[in-house]
């Protein structure tokens, strides 16, 4: 009989507003419980600091132009962390993932970095630290992104739902995981589309003291500019970076609605996304080897129901969108359980990322253990 373990994951996304966390039971294979849910807000000086360096982190070298910043922000992240494990009032043998806050990645100069310092953290909490998720998968060819597929996989397995199906992830960056067999990891396809809150939170932060469009009202109050949208996307298509897998929010900039309205450069920037991400997510789905009728959306970006509309409207008429809500699970919380259950395949040795996940070259451990 397999072990069952005590897991806690730490997520900070790309939102940068502060940290989801999760408790489960996992055997580190086929099965999980959650046992608690819960957000803990950055104060507004972390929040900034997140968002004001990342905005200047543009190339690898601007890591150590900016590295007192960095180290010094870091520290912020480490400690704000162990206050979290210490209010959740843990047992001494859980082990936690953590996966800190992504500063810059970039697979093709094989560096992805995040904000976190797992030897400070076992110091503060006396607890065994799984950290850099991402970075032997990049030294294995990888994008080092996405790293949920396994997880989105076990999701569809215990929750019996209907495959094939498409798991579609609206972070910072939309992401999916395409489920064909119940039975084989390597049959998993994972990749990145393009942005997902980014844009639009980028905007929002610039240009009021919002934080995002919650619901997509700004955008539904606004127009989209016809013109600058074609452009935008005409751009995009014909982009340089075509074969491009794995994205950063950096790789993407508001700079072509400038001089919008608030609302209407909400409208746009909310079309021109919902735009790329059903037009390559069709390009995905009409490539798999049995037809996909339902996909799965978790993430943030699934609360934005303008967003949701204009992904519909660049899908096939027989698609089905369907929230993760709906199988009774938190769509806000599946990459906080999902590092909760990579800490522990970690523990174990298993693989978390896979060929047709990331590009690795073959199925690859990730995560580095800490303990006293």
């Amino acid at each position: 009989m397999q072990k069952n373990w005590i897991s806690l994951g730490l997520m900070s996304g790309t939102s940068g507003d502060g940290v989801d966390a999760s408790i489960i039971k996992t055997n580190g294979t086929n099965k999980y419980e959650l046992i608690e849910d819960k957000y803990f807000e950055y104060d507004s000086r972390v929040y900034k600091d997140i968002h004001n360096l990342k905005e200047k982190i543009n190339k690898v070298e601007d890591l150590n132009t900016y590295n007192k910043e960095l180290v010094d922000l870091e520290r912020k992240i480490t400690i704000f962390h162990a206050e979290i494990i210490k209010k959740l009032n843990l047992s001494n043998d859980i082990i936690i993932g953590f996966h800190g806050q992504t500063i810059y990645h970039n697979p093709e100069e094989k560096i992805s970095r995040q904000l976190g310092n797992a030897k400070l953290l076992n110091q503060l909490t006396n607890k065994k630290i799984v950290f850099n998720f991402r970075s032997n998968d990049i030294l294995n060819g990888g994008q080092g992104a996405p790293l949920t597929p396994i997880f989105h996989y076990l999701i569809g397995i215990q929750n019996k739902i209907k495959l094939p199906v498409c798991f579609l992830n609206i972070g910072g960056i939309s992401n999916i995981s395409i489920i064909n067999d119940n039975q084989n990891f390597s049959e998993l396809i994972s990749r990145d589309l393009g942005p997902g809150n980014c844009l639009i939170d980028s905007w929002i932060r610039k240009n009021s003291n919002k934080k995002f469009d919650e619901n997509g009202y700004l955008a539904s109050t606004g127009l989209v500019n016809e013109i600058i949208f074609e452009q935008a996307q005409e751009l995009y298509m014909n982009r340089k970076n075509k074969k491009k897998l794995s994205f950063d929010t950096n790789d993407f900039d508001v700079s072509f609605v400038r001089g919008l309205s608030l609302e209407d450069g909400a409208a746009t920037l909310t079309s021109f996304t919902g735009s790329i991400i059903g037009q390559e997510l069709s390009l995905c789905l009409k490539n798999t080897k049995e037809k996909i009728q339902e996909v799965i959306i978790c993430g943030g970006g699934r609360k934005n129901e303008i967003l949701l509309q204009k992904i519909k409207k660049n899908l096939p008429s027989d698609v089905n969108l369907k929230l993760i809500d709906s199988y009774k699970i938190d769509g806000d919380f599946i990459e906080s359980q999902a590092f909760a259950y990579l800490a522990i395949r970690t523990l174990l040795k298993l693989p978390i990322s896979f060929p047709k996940t990331t590009g690795c070259k073959f199925p690859t451990v990730g995560g580095e253990l800490v303990k006293n």
